[in-house]
């Protein structure tokens, strides 16, 4: 049965969509949508700028949609669709008021997301363990994985078994450890079903419901898919990171855009930082391998130390061959001394192909030391392709293909399309052209001149334009030449593109 959970709009709620249309006058390809069409009221708004667009376009393979602020404890009820860029570190991909909670709402709020990213859905998204959310997002995200979010989860197990907690103790760290260390689904079985019987817990209510969802959110089912945390147990998928430190219970609805801004502001100068320190400084090797030298050249500084704290555990986990049958062979894989406790690598010698029981890799795109050790086993000095996510490399933002994007069809719609092209084209110029001073000089130069061809292309393509549009009785071009002038006027428009991959700036 559908239900429907309303918030009482406030006049502040003007504010918002005042500076929705403001921005969107000054940059026509900022979306924002108000559900049903009309004025926002108690209706549902979502709205995404340019650079959201873009970071889904490059790390739109995991989402985390949250809904932290809904909760009664803050004042706006305020969601954010994020994700992790190369560095690891939140990005956004859209914001929403959500007013008026049904599941016809939110399945109105997933759509509408997935229109603005003009992209197709996620591998795998994490939601807050609420049926209306679940609901819409299914209807709408038929192929994605859907989570829930552990941390949610663990925190309100907490305060229903506070009780229980009191009485024992040694209960909450135990059950922990049954959710985070167990790897497979019956080393997991085994410890639930040992914790709910020991402590009588076979009857409580929230613990049979959590039970019966863990398909969505124990480590151990959800391992073959790809959530982008950089280590299978680092993370709890707790949801308000982005704007965390940003929106508070003290955010009101006229405060809240500053803050937004200001969030973006932040994790921009955190990302270019990060930027800065991958690209020019050397990072400091343990050990002689040439595949550390490799991974090195390849991953982002933060990524890296993962894969190196990975590589050097693997020389503590020696492979030893079990069996082989054709071109698999079959390892185990444990730490010197412990017989007990191992990994199961299968290893194909013909696809050079390797998958470890711990699905490390699948999880979060970075190879796991097992995998590693059974490599040196057999003599494997750098890392196959396959095994190198591009989102966690240096070179994440780069495109494959010089195809000209995908538009829908009208004069709006083929402007947007440029207008993003050409803005992710010019943020990467502006972090190349801020990391050193000689290359500043250069950017800046090559800017001046830009700016003189723009201008001159601009008074050509109105003359010319204008008069065949008038000729013809058309008015798309005529429309799109105007747009254009306006839009090349604003400061943001002037810059040039960024020379393609391959080419030096200096």
């Amino acid at each position: 049965m559908s239900m429907d959970r309303q918030r009482t709009p406030g006049s502040v709620n003007q504010h918002v969509l005042d500076y929705l249309r403001r921005k969107q006058l000054t940059n026509p390809a900022f979306f924002y949508e108000i559900e049903g069409g009309g004025e926002l009221g108690s209706a549902n708004v979502f709205w995404a700028d340019p650079s959201s667009m873009m970071n889904y376009a490059y790390f739109g393979d995991t989402v985390v949609f949250d809904t932290t602020y809904r909760s009664n404890m803050y004042r706006v009820p305020f969601a954010a669709f994020t994700g992790f860029n190369h560095h690891g570190q939140p990005v956004l991909f859209g914001c929403a008021l959500i007013l008026n909670e049904s599941e016809s709402s939110f399945a109105w709020l997933f759509h509408t997301w997935i229109h603005a990213m003009s992209a197709r859905p996620p591998v795998s998204i994490t939601i807050e363990p609420d049926p209306l959310i679940q609901v819409g997002a299914a209807q709408v995200l038929s192929g994605t994985h859907i989570r829930f979010c552990r941390w949610l989860i663990l925190r309100e197990t907490k305060e229903k078994l506070a009780h229980v907690y009191q009485s024992h103790p040694s209960l909450e760290s135990e059950f922990r450890r049954c959710i985070n260390e167990t790897e497979t689904i019956s080393e997991f079985e085994a410890s639930w079903d040992s914790i709910v019987r020991r402590y009588y817990l076979l009857d409580n209510d929230w613990l049979q419901s959590i039970y019966s969802a863990r398909q969505q959110w124990i480590p151990a089912y959800i391992r073959d898919t790809f959530y982008g945390e950089l280590s299978a147990n680092d993370g709890s998928g707790i949801l308000n990171l982005f704007f965390d430190g940003f929106v508070n219970a003290s955010t009101t609805m006229l405060l809240l855009i500053k803050q937004y801004e200001k969030a973006i502001d932040s994790w921009r100068e955190k990302e270019m930082k990060a930027e800065y320190e991958t690209t020019n400084s050397m990072s400091i090797l343990k050990t002689p391998s040439s595949m550390e030298k490799q991974a090195a050249s390849l991953y982002t500084r933060a990524v890296f130390v993962k894969f190196q704290e990975e590589l050097v555990e693997s020389f503590a986990n020696p492979a030893t061959r079990i069996s082989d049958s054709g071109t698999v062979t079959t390892y185990r894989v444990a730490i010197l001394g412990e017989v007990c406790k191992g990994h199961t690598v299968g290893f194909d010698s013909l696809e050079v192909k390797a998958n470890c029981n711990c699905r490390m890799f699948e999880y979060s795109g970075i190879i796991c030391r097992h995998i590693l050790a059974v490599f040196r086993a057999r003599n494997i000095l750098t890392l196959p392709s396959r095994y190198v996510l591009k989102r966690w490399t240096r070179e994440a933002k780069t495109r494959c293909t010089e195809e000209e994007p995908q538009t829908a069809n009208g004069c709006q719609e083929s402007l947007t399309a440029h207008f993003n092209t050409l803005r992710q084209e010019a943020i990467k110029y502006v972090e190349e052209g801020a990391k050193s001073i000689q290359i500043y000089h250069v950017a800046m130069d090559a800017l001046d001149k830009a700016a003189k061809k723009v201008a001159a292309a601009r008074n050509k393509l109105k003359e010319t334009t204008t008069g065949a549009a008038l000729a013809k009785g058309e008015t798309c071009g005529l429309q799109e030449a105007q747009e254009a002038e306006n839009a090349v006027n604003q400061p943001e428009f002037i810059f040039v593109r960024m020379t393609r991959k391959g080419q030096s700036m200096n």
